[in-house]
């Protein structure tokens, strides 16, 4: 019997659910963050962390077809017992919390800089809250159909980012390789912390409809987000020169103010305004996790309370801290360093651990 059938997921739905996940407010300053680290060769550190993510996803799911009904909570606890389980739930519950307070906030910002500078932080946060709310506390079958309404509803805009082409200059990424592959390897450090979210595969597996499908639902999601990144890296590398891009604090926000229409000079404004609606699908999906794995410790798996005590949660901590673009830069340096550990040596560890387990369990039988 399945235990999550009321809830099952498709296999689009899984899909945009993962890619909603890992694309966020954070692309906005990728293709600086890696020409810093590795120049004009940045565009071939994406490529290699798409390679990490797409390993990192398959040893997920090659995990838990052991185990296709249980969820990391529930594996925890088959694997280590109802105490140490639930104890170890505890840090993956604070890390999926800390990363929607980490979205939430730099979206918060965001919205500050850009449309509303003079209205208070925590008013900012309660309306980007609010219609969230409904979303999360309604269970993973909702989130799965917005994830896939709001991609099919902004499909057009890295279309969109083709125009400025006509002015770049491809020239900018010759030499390839100019300084060898260290620059490179550096500059993975930078994409693979922009890869995070596939990580709630961990989460999803024991929802999906067909999970004989589920190595193929990551390797398409991994690539639609690799798509997204390294086409706006690359226009981006090839509209500003490589000494040029590194003075950009966000390279595709003043990219997108060359672009003009003669009925719509500031089009950057309208394209913000729904890129927000993107955004939203990067931190809905950690509150879906940080909200179930909440339920799974207290034995109440009833959403609503704990969608409330999370998002007043960041409230308050936006009315007491009230972050900064440092700050918030600085918890998403800290979070992604945890975010490497969880996403991609947890995966290992807990396949080379189900093996030896089950070959233990065979032998005792």
């Amino acid at each position: 019997m399945k235990k999550y059938a009321s809830n099952e997921i498709t296999l689009m739905q899984f899909i945009f659910i993962i890619h909603g996940a890992q694309v966020g407010a954070g692309i906005f300053s990728l293709p600086m963050d890696v020409a810093e680290k590795a120049g004009s060769d940045g565009w071939i550190s994406v490529i290699l962390a798409w390679c990490c993510n797409i390993i990192a996803s398959i040893l997920i799911v090659l995990t838990f077809k052991k185990y296709p009904n249980d969820t990391l909570p529930d594996l925890l606890i088959r694997l280590c017992g109802k105490l140490i389980g639930k104890l170890l739930i505890i840090p993956i519950t604070a890390y999926h919390a800390f990363f929607v307070c980490i979205l939430l906030s730099s979206t918060m910002l965001f919205v500050k800089h850009w449309f509303l500078p003079l209205t208070q932080d925590y008013l900012v946060m309660i309306l980007l809250i609010i219609p969230g709310y409904f979303v999360a506390r309604s269970g993973l079958r909702v989130l799965g159909r917005y994830c896939e309404l709001i991609f099919y509803m902004m499909i057009w805009m890295p279309f969109i980012l083709l125009i400025p082409l006509k002015d770049s200059h491809w020239i900018h990424f010759l030499p390839l390789l100019k300084e060898g592959w260290m620059p490179v390897f550096n500059g993975l450090q930078t994409t693979i912390y922009s890869y995070l979210g596939f990580e709630i595969v961990f989460f999803l597996y024991p929802f999906l409809q067909k999970k004989q499908l589920a190595i193929r639902g990551v390797v398409i999601a991994n690539t639609l987000t690799l798509i997204v990144y390294l086409g706006i890296t690359m226009i981006c590398f090839a509209y500003f020169s490589p000494d040029d891009i590194t003075s950009y604090n966000q390279p595709l926000l003043n990219l997108l103010k060359t672009i003009e229409f003669r009925f719509l000079e500031r089009f950057d404004m309208i394209f913000l305004v729904l890129y927000l609606f993107v955004i939203s699908t990067a931190w809905l999906p950690y509150s879906f996790v940080a909200i179930f794995s909440t339920g799974h410790l207290l034995g109440k798996e009833a959403p609503a309370p704990y969608t409330a005590i999370l998002f007043l949660a960041v409230i308050t901590i936006v009315i007491v801290v009230h972050p900064s673009w440092n700050l918030v830069q600085q918890w998403q340096q800290f979070g992604s360093k945890i975010g490497v550990g969880y996403a991609y040596v947890l995966p290992l560890f807990l396949y080379l651990y189900i093996q030896i387990y089950s070959r233990f369990r065979r032998s005792e039988s």
